[in-house]
């Protein structure tokens, strides 16, 4: 004890000294936003390589159960995109124009595959780190969904690795719309449930029933329309009573979610900057 105590009264300036400098770096990368942001960019690269070996154990003991749910997502994509050529269909009315503009769409969006290797379901604001970043072509605002419907919005990139803000956080706010009645609002997490979100903003004279299912809108940037959300469980009203409230079970389980899509667009760089250039002219006139 005594040899202890010794040690730490000759080495006293030392640890002092080790002490206050890592009090100043900590001090510094609070309270400096550029730092800060380089500190989460250079942190988020190193959690992410330690997320993404312990999902790859994780992953590795669940092989068999992964490949059904890839079975299933497939499945499940494959009949969302014979529901949308089938609209088409009906408003075309002719089955080239129809195969044209599906190769179109098609065309443009790309969806890149990506493994989720960290995710959180309790906290009102949850993220999930994926393993693809800027070098991969990903950028923040980019749409992210699953084989079985919607997971969220690319929040921040670095070079490998991307934080997404999935639809179980409190600040997300997603353009949707009920399928086939074009009645529109936005979905919305109060954080209660891993299960279940909100529709809000549906207009009173809106006509639909539970069980109906509740689609992105395409009245964004991020997603194109179609792309399921969920099922309408329970119909309730807003605070104030002007408009509906709908109960919403999510078709993305995320307590189980492993594989994602990033939703990569040709054009998206170009109307990001023009997004950006608008955003900043009308801060200039203000």
């Amino acid at each position: 004890m005594q040899d202890l105590i010794a040690f730490f009264t000759k080495k006293f300036h030392w640890l002092l000294f080790l002490f206050l400098e890592l009090l100043s770096v900590m001090l510094l990368f609070r309270y400096n936003s550029f730092q800060g942001s380089v500190w989460i960019s250079s942190a988020n690269a190193v959690a992410g390589k330690v997320y993404e070996w312990q999902s790859g154990i994780e992953q590795f003991f669940s092989l068999e159960e992964r490949a059904r749910r890839l079975t299933d997502e497939n499945i499940a994509l494959q009949r969302q995109l014979s529901r949308v050529r089938e609209e088409l269909l009906d408003l075309q009315g002719d089955t080239v124009a129809t195969d044209s503009m599906m190769q179109e769409v098609i065309g443009q969006l790309h969806l890149l595959p990506a493994k989720v290797v960290s995710n959180s379901l309790r906290r009102p604001d949850n993220l999930l780190t994926i393993n693809r970043g800027r070098a991969d072509g990903v950028l923040p605002d980019m749409g992210v969904v699953s084989g079985t419907g919607l997971v969220g919005v690319v929040y921040m990139a670095s070079q490998h690795y991307s934080v997404v803000m999935p639809l179980l956080n409190v600040h997300s706010r997603i353009s949707c719309a009920i399928r086939n009645h074009g009645y529109f609002g936005y979905i919305d997490w109060d954080g209660s449930s891993a299960t279940d979100a909100f529709m809000e903003d549906v207009p009173r004279h809106a006509q639909f029933n539970t069980g109906e299912w509740v689609e992105t809108s395409g009245y964004s940037d991020i997603f194109p329309p179609g792309i399921t959300i969920g099922k309408i469980t329970d119909i309730g009203n807003s605070a104030d009573g002007l408009s509906y409230r709908l109960r919403v079970r999510l078709n993305t389980d995320f307590s189980r979610l492993r594989e994602v899509s990033v939703i990569t667009d040709d054009t998206f760089p170009e109307r990001l900057q023009l997004l950006k250039a608008a955003r900043d002219s009308m801060a200039l006139a203000n």
